[in-house]
Parts: C-alpha cells; structure tokens; sequence
C-alpha cells in the first residue's frame, strides 16, 4: 500500500499538470499574437512605421515568448508522461519533433524581432528602417513564423490528434478538430493572418478537457 501510494498521487496530478501548463501555453501565445498584431503591420513588407510607436508592445510579447515555450515542453512532457506505456515510437517522434522543431523556430522569428527592436533603440531607426537589413530581418521573421513555424503546428496537431485516437486520452471530437484545423493550417496559413492563434486555440481546448476529466475522476475517487 505505501509504494502504490506516490504513484497513484502522481498519475492523478500529472493530467492536470499537463493541463495547466497547456492553459499557461495557450493564454500566454493569443496574448502574445494579440500584442503583435495590433502593433506589426501583417504586411512584411511594410515601411516599418511601428518602430517609432509600438516598440514596447512587441518587446513585451518577445519578452513573454520563452515563458510560452517552457509552458509548451512541460504540457508535451506531462501529455507524455500520461501515455507511458500506450506511446507509439512512430507518432512519439513525429509528436515530438514537431514540438521542438516548432519552438526552435518560434524562438528563431523572437530572435530577429528582438534584433531589430535593440538596433532601433540605439537610435538609428532611421537608418534601419530605410536599410536592405530591415527589410531582410522583417521578412525573414514573417517567413519563419508564417511558413515554417506554422506547418510545424499543423504536423504536431496532426500527430497527437493520432495518439488521442488510438489511446484515448481525450474524446474523439477534440482529436477530430485537431486534424481539420491542422489542415487549415498546413494548406492556406500562409494567406489567413490569424492562422497563428489555430495552434494555443486547440491546446486550450484539449487541456481544459483533461483538466475537466481529472477533476471527475478525482470526485470519484473521494
């Protein structure tokens, strides 16, 4: 009884662990996609005219940036940790290496936004903004995220909507979701500006599912 005790309590708080840290993911990316979009023209090619006014608002979503990562590697490690022995190695590194691949670029487009906001509060903003470096770092950031960070989301949402099918981890619905707007987000991001908040949408809805589902289990238990 006293070694099945501490594993019991941590089965039970690892769906909710999972859960929070996807809640903690998913308000820190919209709150983050919402400071940028009100403060960066969505055209890439824009003259850079934000720089003189919202440098602040997107230095505090850059800043929030690596906090949403940690969120993000604690729900995937937690999620993991709840399939143990039901994981695939298949879809386990599809899953994954998706994740990492999606943060590392995540990180990547932060890193030029962050250069360019620093170069400009050094008092050359003028001369950045009319510079071919601008207009490479702008558009460098924009394809990173647009193009590539995007397709990661998709391929992640893909694979674990595949793990919650075949392992139950969630209901079905959520797994079904997961696929069409990971097609959404696989095929036309590139031409919908909000298809960046498709990813922490869907992460929200399936940690409040688990959360929910633990908190049942837990009232059963008692």
């Amino acid at each position: 009884m006293l070694e099945n005790g501490p594993l019991t309590r941590a089965q039970l708080k690892t769906p909710k662990a999972a859960a929070i840290a996807g809640i903690a993911f998913s308000l820190l990316m919209i709150t983050i996609f919402w400071l940028l979009r009100r403060s960066i023209p969505a055209d890439p090619l824009e003259p850079g005219a934000w720089l003189a006014t919202n440098t602040k608002a997107v230095a505090l979503a850059l800043n929030l940036i690596p906090f949403a990562g940690v969120a993000f590697l604690w729900f995937i490690g937690v999620l993991r940790d709840r399939l143990g022995q039901q994981e695939d190695r298949f879809f386990a590194t599809v899953f994954f290496g998706s994740a990492l691949l999606f943060l590392a670029m995540l990180f990547a487009a932060a890193a030029v936004g962050g250069a360019v906001i620093l170069v400009a509060s050094s008092g050359e903003q003028i001369e950045l903004v009319n510079s071919t470096t601008f207009r490479f770092a702008r558009a460098a950031a924009y394809i990173i995220m647009n193009v590539y960070a995007i397709k990661m989301a998709g391929v992640f949402m893909i694979s674990t909507s595949t793990v919650v099918v075949y392992t139950a981890t969630a209901a079905r619905w959520i797994a079904f979701v997961g696929y069409v707007l990971a097609l959404i987000l696989l095929i036309v991001s590139y031409y919908i500006s909000w298809s960046f908040a498709v990813l922490p949408i869907w992460v929200f809805l399936i940690s409040i599912y688990i959360l929910m589902d633990n908190l049942g289990r837990q009232e059963k238990i008692d």
